[in-house]
């Protein structure tokens, strides 16, 4: 396979996403080793998406103004960073809290620059498969590093110092092979010297973002993140819980990337069938709890679920050059990934109102809730 720019980028984006679900398995070692309760092990995994408000704020702008390569490049060395800091982090709850904030800084800086800094270099060269490619590579990444620090925190050495060394020393590769990418900003297009001016939306195209993409951002990480950051917690494994969780983290989120794909094909369809798969991977999950009998209905549930989170993410980014303005798309880039990190709230939602009631009711709720949204995609269609 030919290593183009836009792979190149890919690979990049592909690093960073490797480490940020590593503590999902572990998060079961940390709960007995540091006697964490349910609700501080949702929140350590949701305080990943407070590193990204500010990180958003300033990224895209900055990308817009300096170019994306100025941007994306050091925003990943803070994920490798992060992931060094985790091994000095693992007997101390609150530094386990810090460094899930600084790694969601440098992760979600990274995705969403990285992903305006690939489909610009893709549609450079004449290709439209640059929204394919960020999700193919950022969903992949997701599915790998849970898997692996699974199976390592199950069964392997250092538990909580061989994954997060190991992606470390994978994304410094991933570093040097994007290093030689070209700048895709063109200085016609609001200057790395220059202030961009304008607005970032197109003239009328505010009201699409905001009512059509807005809703299906939070499914891109709401989606998995309740398929790995919440079920495996509440409702829990009788065997090899820390390895389980990890292939489950992995099978979902792989999902995703075997799932964008599809957008190709799918075309305009692609939202409303990643809102369905909400429908049935909630709907799958609410049984599960409610019925211990048919707990494995979770395996399919998450699965689903990590399907539409990596539809929603190939939907959403296809659809972003067509309101932003020349020279903006690392802004609206940024406002789109700020909306779906929004979603990452989910687990935390679902922690907390499992202690007042069976978490059957609220996936049942979320259910629902994408049923309308289907309706509201499908109608949509852009």
């Amino acid at each position: 396979m030919t290593l183009t720019p836009d792979r190149r980028i890919g690979l990049l984006l592909l690093g960073v996403a490797g480490g940020t679900n590593i503590p999902t398995p572990l998060l079961l070692i940390y709960r007995d080793r540091l006697d964490m309760s349910s609700t501080a092990l949702t929140a350590l995994f949701g305080v990943y998406a407070l590193g990204l408000a500010p990180a958003l704020a300033l990224a895209g702008p900055s990308a817009d103004r300096w170019g994306r390569k100025t941007v994306a490049i050091p925003a990943a060395i803070v994920s490798v960073l992060a992931s060094l800091l985790y091994v000095a982090a693992q007997d101390s709850e609150l530094m386990l809290f810090v460094v899930r904030f600084v790694q969601g800084a440098g992760a979600g800086a990274t995705f969403s620059v990285g992903s305006a800094w690939l489909v610009e270099t893709a549609t450079g060269a004449g290709r439209a498969s640059g929204p394919r490619v960020a999700a193919v590579t950022m969903t992949g990444g997701f599915a790998i590093g849970p898997a692996v620090a699974g199976l390592i925190g199950e069964w392997g050495p250092w538990p909580l110092r061989l994954p997060y060394l190991l992606h470390a020393g994978a994304l410094v590769l991933a570093i040097l092979v994007a290093w030689p990418v070209a700048e895709s900003l063109r200085p016609d297009h609001g200057a790395p010297t220059a202030k961009p001016k304008q607005n970032a939306f197109k003239p009328g195209r505010f009201r699409t973002a905001a009512l059509v993409i807005a809703p299906l951002a939070v499914c891109v990480y709401g989606f998995p993140a309740s398929a790995v950051g919440g079920i495996p917690v509440l409702l829990g494994f009788p065997v090899a819980p820390v390895a389980l969780t990890g292939l489950l983290a992995g099978a979902a989120l792989g999902s995703g990337a075997l799932a964008a794909p599809l957008q190709a094909r799918l075309g305009t369809r692609t939202a409303p069938v990643a809102a369905g798969c909400g429908v049935v991977g909630f709907g799958l999950t609410a049984i599960a709890a409610a019925v211990p009998a048919v707990l494995l209905l979770a395996v399919p549930g998450a699965m689903l679920l990590g399907a539409g989170g990596g539809l929603a993410l190939a939907a959403g980014l296809a659809r972003l050059p067509g309101v932003a303005s020349e020279g903006r798309l690392g802004t609206v880039a940024a406002a789109f990934y700020t909306v779906a990190y929004v979603g990452f709230g989910l687990p935390l939602v679902l922690a907390s109102l499992a202690t007042s009631m069976p978490v059957a009711i609220p996936l049942a709720v979320l259910a629902a809730l994408c049923a309308l949204l289907t309706v509201q995609q499908y109608r949509a269609r852009l």
